[in-house]
């Protein structure tokens, strides 16, 4: 399956503009800002602190960006005519992707900015963050293929928002053994792991245990949001 990055580019555009024109989608991409913005304010400074705007980026912008984006294609009904154009399945999500994966960089790099987070190790880290964010525009992928318009995709993307942003939060909060290990096993709580012994100066055979952890849900978004795009856009 060949890759067209003339075909990659005109889908970026063409979701540039339409994200620029919604104000209700674009505007979430401050809410994960200015909470960093009121905890870097905060003299106590802890990881949890830290990455919670973090997860938050990833959830409210990534996630639920790309679900919208996908809805919208949906609800115009253009997305099957995208499957049906010279744009392979690659192209069309890779397409689709780009915009939130940029948007999701920078806000990342401001609310670290804000919130007063600096890794020691930023190569290890930003890996981290890179593997996480693919797997929350995965997540936004499945989100928007099950939704029929942007209003549903908001709603589908509120479970995303509270388990995997509050998530690695609970761990603290429940004493509930079973619940607490369940949470473990989420991304967004392996992240914080990844940052926390990336911090005290651990090597990589301390961190494989999480990034295999984060990689493992990642690759299963990837694949099972590739097929059900395939499978939505032969539904149409």
């Amino acid at each position: 399956m060949n890759m067209s990055m003339k075909r990659i580019q005109a889908i970026f555009v063409k979701d540039y503009k339409e994200f620029s024109r919604n104000y209700a989608v674009s505007s979430v991409v401050f809410m994960p800002m200015v909470l960093a913005l009121f905890y870097g304010r905060i003299d106590t400074a802890s990881m949890d602190m830290y990455f919670f705007p973090i997860n938050m980026t990833f959830s409210m912008v990534t996630a639920y960006i790309q679900a919208c984006l996908i809805a919208e294609e949906k609800e115009r009904n253009t997305l099957r005519g995208l499957m049906m154009s010279p744009a392979s399945t690659v192209d069309i999500l890779l397409g689709k992707s780009l915009l939130v994966f940029l948007t999701t960089a920078v806000i990342l790099a401001v609310s670290s900015y804000l919130v007063g987070y600096t890794p020691n190790d930023m190569i290890t880290i930003s890996i981290a963050l890179m593997i996480s964010a693919i797997f929350y525009l995965a997540l936004g992928t499945i989100c928007g293929l099950f939704t029929k318009s942007i209003m549903e995709a908001s709603l589908a993307v509120l479970p995303v928002m509270v388990i995997f942003t509050f998530g690695p939060l609970a761990i603290h909060l429940v004493e509930s053994n079973i619940l607490v290990k369940v949470v473990e096993w989420l991304p967004s709580t392996q992240l914080l792991r990844i940052a926390e012994l990336s911090q005290a100066g651990k090597g990589l055979s301390e961190l494989i245990g999480a990034f295999s952890i984060i990689t493992m849900w990642t690759v299963a978004a990837v694949i099972i949001s590739i097929i059900l795009f395939k499978k939505r856009t032969k539904d149409e």
